[in-house]
C-alpha cells in the first residue's frame, strides 16, 4: 500500500476511485480483525441469501453484511432489535464510498446462540400447532413390536434393551442405528423415523444419553420435529437427563426423562401384569359369588310370593279354554254376518251384470231396425223421384239441350268470340257455328239488321 505523502497531496489530484481505494486498503490493514457489539437494525435478507443490516448504539451506527456462506453456520435467526457481538473485518464498499463491517461470526449478547435459536424455533413451530396436546396419540397398552432409534455404541441402547428384556422378554425389537451428535445427526434421525414407519411397529423410541445443549442440538432441528409429527407410529422420546428438554420432546407423543424411563414407560412388567391379572381374577370371582348369592336370595323371595306354580298353571289353563270357546263362537258369528253381506253384494252385482244390460240394448236395437228399414225405403223412393224431376229440368235448361232443339251458337274467328249481335260482324268475317251435334265454319256474306225481313224459322 502507498501512503500518500504531503508532496503527493500537493501534486496531481487523486481521482475519487483512487482515494476510495487508498482508504479501503488503509482500513483493511489497520482493522483486519474487529469485534464490535451493537443492536441490529434495518435487517434485510434479499433472494441472494446475504444478510444486510446496521449495527448501532446510542450515538452511532455502522453498516454490516453477513454473506450467505457465513449465514449457514448461525444457530439463530438475526432480527431487528437483537443485541449481538460481531467478529469480522472493516472495509469500504467503493461504489457508494461507505465503510462497513464484513461479519464472519455473530453471537447474541447475554444468551448463547443455541439457546436463542432454541427459543426462536420453538416459538415458530408451536405457532404451527406441532406441539399441541390434541394431536398426540395414545400409546398401545401392550406393544409387541418396538422400534428404537439411537446410537449403536452408546449406553442408552444397552439400558433400553435391558429394561425391555427384563420387563417383557417376548417383545420384538427393531433397532435403527444413527449418529446422535454432529452435523449429520439431524438428517440421519429424520430419515430413520421415516424408514421405521415403513415397518409394522406399535411404538417408536428415540433415545440418547445426556450431554450439553450443543451435544443434544440434533434433536432441536426442525426436520427432526416435523419427522416426529408426520410419523404414523406413536413416538416416545428419552433424550438426555431429567432436566434436558429438546424440541423433539415437545413434538413426541410422550416424553420420558431418560432412555431407561422411556423403555419402562412403553412396556409393562410381565410379572406385574401376572400379579394384576391374578388380583383381577380374585376380585371377579368374589364379585361373581356375591352376585350369585344375591340372585339366589331374590329368587327365593320371588318363589315364596308366587306360590305353587301347578295351581297357577291349572287356573290359567282353564282361563285359556274359556277364552278359546268364546273366540270360536265370536268367530262363527262374525263369519255368518260376513257371509250374509257377501250374498247381498253378489245379488246386487248380478242385477247390474253387463249381460242383462246388453240384452235390453239388443232388443231396442232390433225394434229400431224394424222401424227404420221401411222408413228408409220410402224416403229413398221419394228422393229418387225428386232427383229425376230435377235432372230433367236441368237437362232442359242446359245449353246443350237448347242446341239439340235446333238452336246454334256463333263464334267469330279466330278468337272464338261469341257473337251476340250482327253489329259484331262484317262481310267477309270468318265464323264458326256450333250446333247440337258438331259445328261448321262459314264466311259472312252480308249482315241483316232487325228492320230487314229475316227468313222464317221452322221447327
Amino acid at each position: 500500500m502507498v501512503i500518500p505523502t504531503e508532496d503527493m497531496i500537493e501534486g496531481a489530484p487523486l481521482t475519487v476511485s483512487e482515494l476510495t481505494r487508498l482508504v479501503r486498503e488503509s482500513l483493511e490493514i489497520e482493522f483486519s480483525r474487529v469485534i464490535v457489539e451493537g443492536e441490529i437494525a434495518n435487517l434485510k435478507i434479499p433472494s441472494s441469501g446475504h444478510v444486510y443490516f446496521t449495527l448501532k448504539d446510542e450515538s452511532a451506527q455502522i453498516a454490516a453484511v453477513l454473506f450467505r456462506a457465513a449465514v449457514r453456520f448461525l444457530k439463530f435467526r438475526p432480527a431487528d432489535g437483537l443485541k449481538v457481538v460481531c467478529r469480522g473485518r472493516l472495509t469500504v464498499y467503493e461504489p457508494r464510498g461507505t465503510y462497513q463491517v464484513i461479519v464472519e461470526t455473530m453471537d447474541p449478547c447475554g444468551r448463547g446462540a443455541l439457546q436463542l435459536a432454541f427459543e426462536q424455533v420453538k416459538k415458530r413451530l408451536a405457532a404451527e400447532g406441532l406441539f399441541d396436546e390434541g394431536r398426540k396419540r395414545p400409546l398401545p397398552f401392550l406393544p409387541i413390536r418396538v422400534g428404537v432409534i439411537t446410537s449403536p455404541t452408546g449406553a442408552a441402547i444397552r439400558d433400553v434393551l435391558r429394561v425391555l428384556r427384563d420387563r417383557f422378554a417376548d417383545l420384538e425389537v427393531l433397532i435403527h442405528p444413527v449418529p446422535v451428535q454432529g452435523p449429520a445427526a439431524a438428517r440421519a434421525v429424520s430419515r430413520a423415523i421415516d424408514e421405521m414407519n415403513r415397518h409394522s411397529l406399535d411404538v417408536l423410541l428415540i433415545v440418547r444419553g445426556g450431554g450439553s445443549l450443543e451435544d443434544l442440538w440434533a434433536f432441536n432441528e426442525e426436520e427432526v420435529v416435523r419427522a416426529i409429527v408426520r410419523s404414523r407410529v406413536p413416538v416416545v422420546t428419552g433424550i438426555g437427563h431429567e432436566t434436558d428438554f429438546t424440541l423433539a420432546d415437545f413434538a413426541s407423543d410422550l416424553r420420558a426423562p431418560t432412555p431407561t424411563a422411556a423403555a419402562s414407560t412403553i412396556v409393562r412388567s410381565k410379572i406385574e401384569l401376572h400379579e394384576k391379572i391374578d388380583l383381577l381374577s380374585r376380585r371377579l370371582a368374589r364379585g361373581a359369588r356375591a352376585v350369585f348369592q344375591e340372585q339366589r336370595s331374590r329368587l327365593g323371595i320371588a318363589s315364596s310370593d308366587l306360590g305353587d306354580p301347578t295351581v297357577l298353571l291349572e287356573r290359567f289353563a282353564q282361563r285359556v279354554d274359556d277364552l278359546a270357546g268364546r273366540l270360536r263362537v265370536a268367530w262363527r258369528e262374525r263369519g255368518n254376518g260376513r257371509q250374509r253381506e257377501l250374498d247381498g253384494v253378489v245379488r246386487r252385482l248380478l242385477r247390474r251384470h253387463p249381460e242383462a244390460g246388453l240384452a235390453r240394448q239388443r232388443g231396442r236395437i232390433e225394434t229400431a231396425r224394424r222401424i227404420l228399414a221401411p222408413a228408409m225405403r220410402t224416403g229413398l223412393g221419394v228422393r229418387q223421384q225428386t232427383l229425376r224431376r230435377l235432372s230433367e229440368r236441368l237437362t232442359a235448361l242446359s245449353p246443350l239441350g237448347v242446341l239439340s232443339r235446333g238452336y246454334s251458337l256463333t263464334f267469330k274467328l279466330p278468337g272464338m268470340t261469341l257473337v251476340r249481335s250482327t253489329a259484331a260482324l262484317s262481310a267477309g268475317d270468318e265464323i264458326r257455328v256450333r250446333f247440337g251435334e258438331g259445328s261448321a265454319d262459314a264466311t259472312v256474306k252480308r249482315c241483316l239488321d232487325r228492320k230487314e225481313k229475316e227468313p222464317k224459322i221452322e221447327n
